[in-house]
C-alpha cells in the first residue's frame, strides 16, 4: 500500500470557528475516493491546505511524502478543480487549456480535444460569458485531460445537465482505468458517484466520521419494514441509526451485517429487509454524530 497523501491532526481555524478539528487520515496511490460531507462540513478547506493554497493552523501535511507549499517537486503533479476557479476576464478556453498544459507533464491535448466534444464547449466564447455548466465543464476538461497524480475535483457537476454529469462519470472511469491516478472527488450527490469512488472519507463539523472502503460502507447497515411490534423485537440490542412509523408499520435502519441467521429469523416473522444506499447511510451516519456530539458537549456545560 502506498500512500501519496498523509494528514496528521491537521487543524484550520478562522478566528473562533474551527473549520477542521485535528484529523487524520492517508491517501493511497491509484484510488478513487468520495470525499463526502454536507455544505461547510470543512471538505473544500482540506483540499485547499493539500493543494497548498491554504495554509493549516497546525498539524501536518504530506504530499508525496513531502510539504506541498511553494514545492515544485510536488504541485505539478496535483490538479485541483474547484467550483469557484477564476480566470483573466478576456481568457477564453483555449487559453486555460493552454495554460494547463504548460503545467502539467502529462496533458494530453487530444484527450482534451475530445472532452470538448463530448462537452459542446464554445471554444471562442470568453470564460466569464459561458454558463455556469458550461465553465464546470471547462474545470472538468482540465481535471482530466492533465492526467495529474492526484487529481481534486470540487463539486465539479454545477450547473451541468444529468447528461454532462453522466459524460464526466463515464470519461472518468474510461481514463482511470486506462491511466490510474488518484481521484478525490468532493460531491452533494452522493448515489450518483457511488459506482465511481472506490473508498469513503467522510468530513463533518470538521470530523472525520467515515474512512473505509465503499464495498465496507455498503455491508454496514440495513433498513428492516414491517409490524411494528415485530420491528422492535428484531432491533431490540441492536444499534438503530434511524427509525420511523406509519401506523402499525414501521422501518428502522441497524448498523451490522445480517446473518444468515438473521435472515432467517426476519423470514419468520414477516419482515422486509431493503438496502440502505450509500447516500442514506453518509446522511444518517452524519446526523448521529452530530447528535452524539451535541449530547457530549452539553455534559460538559
Amino acid at each position: 500500500m502506498t500512500h501519496v497523501i498523509e494528514v496528521d491532526r491537521l487543524t484550520k481555524r478562522y478566528g473562533d470557528t474551527v473549520a477542521v478539528n485535528e484529523i487524520s487520515f492517508t491517501i493511497e496511490k491509484d484510488v478513487i475516493y468520495g470525499l463526502l460531507g454536507r455544505n461547510g462540513a470543512g471538505k473544500t478547506t482540506v483540499m485547499s491546505i493539500l493543494t497548498a493554497q491554504n495554509f493549516a493552523t497546525s498539524g501536518d501535511v504530506r504530499v508525496f511524502g513531502e510539504q506541498p507549499y511553494e514545492n515544485a517537486r510536488v504541485l505539478p503533479r496535483v490538479c485541483f478543480v474547484r467550483e469557484s476557479q477564476r480566470y483573466p476576464d478576456d481568457a477564453k478556453p483555449p487559453h486555460a487549456f493552454a495554460t494547463a498544459k504548460l503545467f502539467f507533464p502529462n496533458w494530453d491535448q487530444e484527450l482534451c480535444d475530445r472532452l470538448v466534444d463530448d462537452f459542446q464547449l464554445p471554444m471562442n466564447r470568453r470564460i466569464k460569458k459561458l454558463s455556469r455548466g458550461q465553465l464546470s465543464a471547462v474545470g472538468v476538461i482540465i481535471g482530466l485531460a492533465a492526467r495529474a497524480e492526484i487529481t481534486f475535483f470540487d463539486e465539479p457537476y454545477l450547473g451541468l445537465d444529468a447528461v454532462a454529469r453522466q459524460t464526466f462519470y463515464d470519461r472518468l472511469l474510461e481514463d482511470y482505468a486506462q491511466h490510474p491516478r488518484t481521484v478525490i472527488l468532493s460531491s452533494h450527490l452522493i448515489d450518483e458517484v457511488a459506482n465511481l469512488i472506490e473508498r469513503v472519507l467522510v468530513i463533518d463539523e470538521g470530523r472525520i466520521v467515515m474512512d473505509e472502503t465503499t464495498d465496507a460502507t455498503r455491508g454496514r447497515a440495513a433498513t428492516i419494514v414491517g409490524d411494528a411490534d415485530a420491528v422492535d423485537a428484531f432491533t431490540n440490542g441492536r444499534e438503530v441509526i434511524h427509525s420511523e412509523a406509519l401506523g402499525r408499520v414501521a422501518s428502522a435502519t441497524v448498523l451490522g451485517t445480517l446473518t444468515d441467521d438473521d435472515r432467517m429469523a426476519l423470514t419468520r416473522a414477516g419482515l422486509d429487509v431493503a438496502p440502505v444506499s450509500l447516500q442514506q447511510l453518509i446522511v444518517r451516519m452524519t446526523q448521529r454524530a452530530a447528535d452524539e456530539r451535541r449530547i457530549r458537549e452539553g455534559a460538559l456545560r
